[in-house]
Formats: structure tokens, C-alpha cells, sequence
């Protein structure tokens, strides 16, 4: 039998492939092998200098409203291969349409709206940042604050959950900025990402340099970074605290954002019935969360908070709708929630659901439910389920675990203060969600929980049919979290090219700063 098709790396200006046997992607549901990653006996730091020196140099040449012209450019490429990116992610992810969507869709949206942000910039090369100050009594010498673009390139390393979203949300920024990329992708996933890119350099749009991949080992991947580089890194939290450690941020001062885990939290707030229509929004919303794409979002729900007196109802109404949700082979119309990404993936949510069940109860159970057109033998798929914890102070696991899958618990709690104080038990999260019906309640608790949180969002009945949705990464507003998230800020609009750029205060005359 012959090996699959080994993907080649794009480093240097050139496509090349990695000396090693590589590693194998698999088909989550059939187990059927798909292509190979590999990157061993790359020259790294050959390729890191050739991005530096070619494509930053190019690229820093170009104003930003050019680079909003090369976004754009880009946009076109990946809505032409569209169809072919969503065959990939079935095969490789296992995810049902939908929930490709949120990753394909998803990516192509967030570098069109770079595009539009970037023609705003116009035709410069580096952006003022605020007013000129004069810095003493004469008015005529003043500090002006600029920002320029980094001389390096920025790492990008990548979760396995959005291989597409994962890469452009990063690579979007950083190209506007005037920052090459280098982008690597989670092995298990990586196929999707690996096409992408090679859609984008094939139709040459972009000067070389500007954008390449490595997929395979991470070894020796921090190692060429200097001190003018970034990295930009989703994943595990144990894997950030690694980057953090290395030489290349401790010694070089390589700037670093790190995004992590995260027990995200829904909360519906005191004052609403089982009736109301606020408790419907929060039902529907926690059962979207835990399916799609399988419970494998940073976002996702984990936690919901309901009134102790609803505690009942919430279970019921929330497992009644995870009932009728279908799972097993994604190519089957009728399945609604597709596999995990992998046979590591799947073993791990059976570890950290077994976890969690000693200090809960188990609310609805969807493991025992027949696959749809998958075997179980095989696939890398599990229905939802929802725990509860009745005793909500006493389940620490509830408050400091994140299952990376289906999966959600239900914990009841006093008061308000009793379940902001709850929340914040997760040290830092990506999102909370809030529901209710009382704007002022939904203000005062959106800002309670601002220091903890990356993003509040707010669902009330005015915004129940247009809001965007508790795990939506929307572009407009920050991606991150405080504390246990990783302390790091992707997206929000132009907030984003911070990152990528440099502040410098330059001191002169009037006559000068007059003409920055």
C-alpha cells in the first residue's frame, strides 16, 4: 500500500518537502488515512531571515491602504476554492456543514473586514498616535507618538479546532501591519490550513516572503526568533507557559500573545421564569455552544448559571434539546453534530468527563446514543452531555476544567453576587454570556465582569434573532482573556495592529512633527 501524499512546507520562497517519514492525518470517522505532514530538516532559520529581509521588506514598502488591496486580493483566492476547503475540513475535521462554516466562512469574513479597515489607514507607511505634546514651557518643542510597522516576522501557531479561522484572524493583522508570517498549524489539522496557503502564494498575490508554513514538528520553531519578532500562539495553557519559558521571549524579549483555556460561562439572570423568554434564549444557546463543531471551540460553554428554583426546569429544557440532536458521519444529511478531530481528542474528553463526574451528576447522557452512519468502533464521535453540580461551591472541578468537547454543566446559585463570584472562580475567561430581560441588570453585570473577561456578551428578547452569538469570534471586538485565557488580545478592529507595530515618541520641533 502506498503512503499518502506527503504536503510540502512553503519556507524560503520555495515549496519544500521534510526528510522524514511524517505524520499521517486521519479521517476523524472513518479512519481512513488522508495525506502527510512533515518538517523535519528544515532550515528554519534560512527561512525566517528570508521572510524578514524579502517579505517585510516588501511588504513595509506597500501603505496600508495597498496591503487592504492585498487583503482583498486574497479574499477573492479563498472564496474561489471554497468548495474544495469544505471537502477538506469533512474529511480531516469532521465537522457537519454549519459548523465548517463557522472556521471557512468565518476566515474569509474576518480578512474582508481587514480589507475595509485597512483602506481607512490611506497611504501611509506608519500611523500617528495621538496628538503632539509640547514638553516644556515654549510651546515649540514637542513629543509626537508614532507607530511603525515590526522589522521581523510574526510565529503564528495554531490551534487544531479552526484551522482556517485560526490562521487568517492572526495572519489578516499582521499582513495589514506590514508584518511577514509564518504560520504553524496544529498537525492533526493541518491539511486545510496547508491548502489555503498554497491557494494564496499560487495566485501570487502576495510579494515573496510574505507568508509561509511549516506543518509537522514544532521542534526547534522558537529557536531562529530574534528580538524584533512576535509570537502569536492558541492552544494549552501548559504549552504557553513552554513559549513563555523559552530563550527567545526570557532573553530576546520576543513579544508574545498567548490565548489559552478558558471555562467560559453563560448566565441567565435572577428575575426570569422558566417561561420567560430570556430562559429559552439562554437553552438554545447553551445547546448550539455544546454541539457545534463538537463542543471544540475556546469559546464554548461550559459552565451555566441559573437561578437555584430553575435549576430543574433548566436541565430538563437543555436535555430535551440535546436529545434530538443526531451525531455520526458528517456526510450524512441528517447528522447535525459531526466527531472530534482526532483519537487523542476523543480519549481526552472521556478523561476530563470522567473527571468532572465525581463531584456532579450526570443531567442527560448522549454517549449511549446510536451513531448515524459511523462506526463506534472507529469514529471519533460522542453525544453531548450535561452535568449538574448541585452543590456549586463544593465543585471545584466544575469551576477549574475545561473539557475540550460536548460537553456543559449546570451549576445553580443564590444571588447575583453568588453568581459573579462563581464565574469568576474560572480565573479569567474568554466570554461570558448574560441573559435577561432587565437592560439595567444586563449593564451592571456586563461591567462587573469586564476585568475577568475578554468579552461580555449580552442577550436580551430585543437582540434575540440578530445577536451574534455567545462563540462567535466577531472581528469588530477583542479575542482574549485575562489570567488562566492566557492575558493575550487578538482582533478588535485596528486594535489588532498593535501587536505589529512599534510606539516611539519622536522629539523635536513643531516644524517637524508638522510633517509626520
Amino acid at each position: 500500500m502506498s503512503l499518502p501524499e506527503l504536503l510540502p512546507n512553503y519556507l524560503a520562497g520555495q515549496w519544500q518537502h521534510g526528510t522524514g517519514a511524517g505524520v499521517t492525518l486521519a479521517d476523524p470517522v472513518t479512519g481512513a488515512s488522508l495525506v502527510r505532514v512533515d518538517a523535519t530538516g528544515l532550515d528554519l532559520r534560512a527561512g525566517y531571515r528570508h521572510a524578514r529581509e524579502r517579505g517585510g521588506a516588501a511588504l513595509r514598502a506597500m501603505t496600508y491602504a495597498q496591503r487592504a488591496a492585498m487583503l482583498g486580493a486574497i479574499v477573492k483566492v479563498l472564496q474561489a476554492h471554497r468548495d474544495t476547503y469544505y471537502e477538506i475540513a469533512t474529511a480531516n475535521s469532521g465537522t457537519v456543514r454549519n459548523d465548517s462554516a463557522v472556521d471557512i466562512d468565518g476566515a474569509i469574513y474576518t480578512v474582508g473586514v481587514y480589507a475595509k479597515l485597512g483602506e481607512s489607514l490611506g497611504d501611509r507607511h506608519y500611523l500617528l498616535d495621538g496628538d503632539s505634546v509640547r514638553l516644556g514651557k515654549d510651546p515649540l518643542f514637542v513629543s509626537q507618538h508614532v507607530r511603525v510597522p515590526n522589522r521581523g516576522v510574526a510565529l503564528l501557531i495554531n490551534a487544531f479546532n479552526f484551522p482556517a479561522w485560526g490562521l487568517w484572524e492572526k495572519a489578516a493583522p499582521a499582513l495589514l501591519s506590514g508584518v511577514p508570517v509564518i504560520v504553524k498549524p496544529a498537525t492533526a489539522t493541518a491539511w486545510l490550513t496547508q491548502r489555503m496557503v498554497r491557494d494564496v502564494i499560487d495566485a501570487n498575490v502576495l510579494p515573496e516572503g510574505a507568508l509561509s508554513i511549516v506543518c509537522g514538528s514544532a521542534a526547534g520553531l522558537l529557536d531562529p526568533l530574534e528580538p524584533f519578532d512576535a509570537i502569536s500562539f492558541t492552544g494549552s495553557a501548559d504549552t504557553g507557559a513552554l513559549i513563555r519559558s523559552h530563550d527567545a521571549v526570557t532573553r530576546r524579549s520576543v513579544r508574545v500573545n498567548v490565548e489559552a483555556d478558558s471555562v467560559n460561562s453563560a448566565l441567565l439572570l435572577p428575575g426570569e421564569g422558566s417561561d420567560s423568554e430570556a430562559f429559552d434564549l439562554l437553552v438554545r444557546e447553551v445547546v448550539r455552544e455544546m454541539t457545534v463543531k463538537s463542543g471544540q471551540k475556546c469559546t464554548a460553554i461550559r459552565r451555566i448559571f441559573i437561578p437555584e428554583s430553575l435549576y430543574d426546569a433548566a436541565a430538563q429544557a437543555i436535555g430535551a434539546k440535546l436529545g434530538r440532536v443526531s451525531v455520526g458521519n458528517p456526510r450524512n444529511d441528517a447528522v447535525r453534530m459531526g466527531a472530534l478531530v482526532s483519537r487523542t481528542q476523543f480519549d481526552a474528553v472521556k478523561t476530563g468527563l470522567a473527571h468532572l463526574r465525581e463531584q456532579t451528576e450526570v443531567l442527560f447522557d448522549g454517549s449511549a446514543t446510536p451513531l448515524v452512519d459511523a462506526d463506534p468502533s472507529i469514529a471519533c464521535c460522542t453525544g453531548p452531555t450535561l452535568l449538574g453540580a448541585r452543590d456549586a461551591d463544593g465543585a471545584a472541578r466544575v469551576h477549574e476544567t475545561e473539557v475540550f468537547g460536548p460537553v456543559a454543566t449546570l451549576v445553580p446559585y443564590r444571588d447575583t453576587a453568588h453568581a459573579l463570584a462563581l464565574i469568576r472562580r474560572g480565573e479569567g475567561s474568554l466570554v461570558a454570556s448574560l441573559y435577561g430581560s432587565d437592560t439595567a441588570a444586563l449593564a451592571q453585570a456586563g461591567v462587573a465582569l469586564a476585568d475577568s473577561h475578554g468579552r461580555v456578551h449580552g442577550v436580551s428578547p430585543d437582540v434575540a434573532s440578530i445577536h451574534s452569538g455567545h462563540g462567535n469570534v466577531m472581528p469588530q471586538s477583542v479575542h482574549g482573556g485575562p489570567g488562566r485565557a492566557g492575558g493575550g488580545e487578538e482582533l478588535g478592529g485596528l486594535r489588532a495592529l498593535d501587536f505589529h507595530h512599534r510606539r516611539c515618541a519622536i522629539q523635536a520641533s513643531r516644524a517637524v512633527t508638522a510633517l509626520l
